[in-house]
């Protein structure tokens, strides 16, 4: 599809998500618009804005996606998974200490690094209007659980697993908003501390 070229019609079907080639193309979009929300983030988004940044018109980018939320949407999603994955590698590099303390205390540089002040922004603007943007909320917690259940011992049951990490992913997210609100510093190191015995004990406890 050209630049000048309107949209093809399809009867029932508006999106060629169906066809390798159009979802390689909404990929292909999805990217630029996601580079672009990184540097200049969530305020006045809009589909033009959208369409430069794709290179492409807003009528195309409409044939691809529900609208601007839903672009704005997936664009945050998409961002938050290049995060999660840094963060994922961080702990990674972490694991040779074989503690759970190390390794979330390895993803902290990552979670407010490069583009963590836009996420942040996502925060707000859910809790903003929460009826409009509810998805950007859900959808942070589907994305990162996984991830934190990963790094748990193997040995641990299901049920310690999910405990656990979402004492870990509540935790991140107050001093996540501390660090963008206050931007207090020691006291986030204070509360790692904390955070540090609690995994100790937890990891030192018989599965």
């Amino acid at each position: 599809m050209s630049e000048g070229e309107a949209p093809p019609e399809r009867a029932g079907y508006r999106r060629s998500a169906g066809s390798a080639r159009g979802e390689a193309r909404r990929l292909e979009l999805l990217e630029k618009v996601t580079d672009e929300l990184g540097v200049n983030g969530l305020v006045d988004f809009s589909l033009r804005r959208a369409a430069r940044a794709a290179g492409t018109t807003h009528k195309v980018l409409l044939y691809y996606f529900d609208g601007p939320e839903d672009l704005l949407t997936q664009a945050v999603l998409r961002l938050r998974t290049r995060r999660i994955d840094r963060s994922m590698a961080a702990a990674a590099e972490e694991s040779a200490s074989r503690t759970l303390a190390g390794r979330v205390r390895a993803m902290w540089p990552v979670l407010v690094g490069e583009e963590a002040w836009v996420l942040d922004q996502a925060i707000g603007l859910a809790m903003y209007d929460s009826a409009r943007y509810a998805q950007l909320a859900r959808e942070a917690s589907k994305q990162y659980l996984p991830s934190l259940l990963s790094i748990c011992p193997d040995d641990w049951d299901p049920r310690r697993k999910h405990e656990v990490a979402e004492m870990i992913l509540g935790v991140l997210r107050g001093f996540l908003v501390e660090w963008r609100t206050s931007g207090d510093g020691d006291g986030i190191n204070a509360g790692f501390a904390a955070l540090d015995r609690a995994l100790t004990r937890e990891e030192s406890t018989p599965a």
